[in-house]
């Protein structure tokens, strides 16, 4: 039997389960797998104040920081016992080291004040089989528990399940528009799985990152490859950046605005500030000129002596409109709209140029061949040019004749 067929890839864990010859789970951290991956570029430095701190990685997106009190050297990628509410659960170290103290400081955690949970000890061969046994149960699980929600008639959608390590608790991840009383929907859970029941809300971003997929830009979502923390998105962010406010195109596959609109924001709002706001029409001597459009990134502004027309469209450069707004206010009026000199547009210029892709070919040489079509041309051009020789011949022939 091949040994590719033993080997499990658990990406929502970040692990590879592997099964021995002995019949015996052999798990190891898989580095880079999925988004939860953290790089270590302190690694090698040591720091005595968090020597004993680890960061854990569980299913999905759920993370923890754990005080090492097992007495046994830990290291990252180790597979740990680590305290739970209600008995013990199993998790892969991701990180030690002063870039924990990093991380907590990000995530506001204070390490003199904050009572961390407890790593029991390594774990045994024992405990990845039990741990392996409820994470199998986990899918079964989750359509029966669809089921029960349905019976009951709850306007909920079970998107996940999670056992832990011990397999006598389950986190069920459930998406719903409103409120949901699902007190009846617990008791029912106990009973068909003899285990402890916690539920937790997640929204349509967190499910699309668990499903995954690839978006309209060819590439892997962004909720399924690296984000973990989900900003707010407003369809303010697609005005300032001048997009078109479709709900097609401003979607994703989770029914909510892109995450990506929040990408730009900070670079169009800084670009904003440099140009002027214009109430009011410009004054010339010619006329009233009318804001058409904007291009925020360049800093040109096109203007028109009709309202609402992009049929004459003049640009101007921002910082030449804020002193013609100057103008206006002190009861200047420049000449025209059309005597202003265009702004200077940088050109693109590539790496390559506009040669051709085949320039470093040697060239055929064109071999000639007559087909029909350009014989009987030939032969036309040919008759063209004697007719005039033709023509000179017979009129001295007549003269000849009339001589004689």
């Amino acid at each position: 039997m091949d040994n590719n067929e033993n080997i499990q890839f658990d990406c929502s864990r970040g692990c590879t389960v592997t099964r021995g010859a002995d019949d015996e789970l052999n798990c190891t951290y898989r580095r880079g797998c999925c988004k939860l991956e953290d790089y270590n570029w302190l690694q090698g430095v040591t720091q005595r104040q968090y020597a004993d701190y680890f960061e854990v990685r569980f299913k999905n997106t759920r993370k923890g920081f754990y005080i090492n009190a097992s007495g046994q050297s830990v290291k990252m990628g180790d597979l740990v016992i680590v305290e739970a509410q209600s008995g013990h659960d199993l998790g892969i170290v991701t990180l030690e080291g002063p870039l924990v103290g990093r991380q907590m400081r990000c995530k506001g955690i204070d390490p003199e004040t904050t009572e961390f949970r407890k790593i029991y000890r390594k774990a045994k061969p024992l405990d990845v089989e039990k741990w392996q046994e409820a994470i199998a149960r986990e899918q079964e699980t989750m359509i029966r528990a669809r089921q029960i929600a349905v019976e009951l008639g709850l306007d909920m959608k079970i998107g996940d399940v999670e056992f832990q390590g011990d397999g006598t608790k389950a986190i069920f991840y459930y998406i719903a528009d409103g409120r949901v009383d699902f007190r009846q929907l617990i008791k029912v859970f106990a009973e068909e799985f003899r285990i402890r029941i916690e539920m937790k809300q997640i929204g349509a971003r967190q499910e699309a990152g668990l499903i995954g997929g690839l978006g309209v830009c060819g590439r892997e979502l962004c909720c399924a490859n690296y984000i973990t923390n989900f900003k707010s998105i407003t369809t303010a962010a697609a005005r300032c950046q001048d997009l078109s406010l479709n709900p097609q195109k401003l979607a994703g596959q989770c029914g909510k605005l892109k995450c990506c609109l929040n990408y730009e924001v900070a670079t169009y709002l800084d670009a904003q500030s440099r140009i002027p706001k214009v109430s009011e029409p410009l004054d010339f001597q010619d006329g009233l000129a009318y804001l058409v459009k904007t291009d925020i990134l360049r800093g040109i502004m096109y203007f028109s002596y009709e309202k609402g027309s992009l049929a004459n469209v003049y640009p101007l450069d921002a910082a030449e409109v804020r002193e013609i707004i100057k103008m206006n206010r002190n009861g200047q009026r420049p000449e025209s709209l059309r005597t202003e000199p265009e702004p200077e547009i940088p050109e693109f210029v590539t790496a390559v140029g506009d040669d051709s892709i085949t320039r470093f070919d040697t060239p055929k040489k064109q071999k000639r061949r007559g087909g029909k079509g350009q014989q009987k041309q030939a032969q036309d051009r040919k008759k063209a040019a004697d007719k005039p020789k033709g023509e000179a011949r017979r009129r001295r022939q007549n003269v000849r004749k009339g001589n004689e």
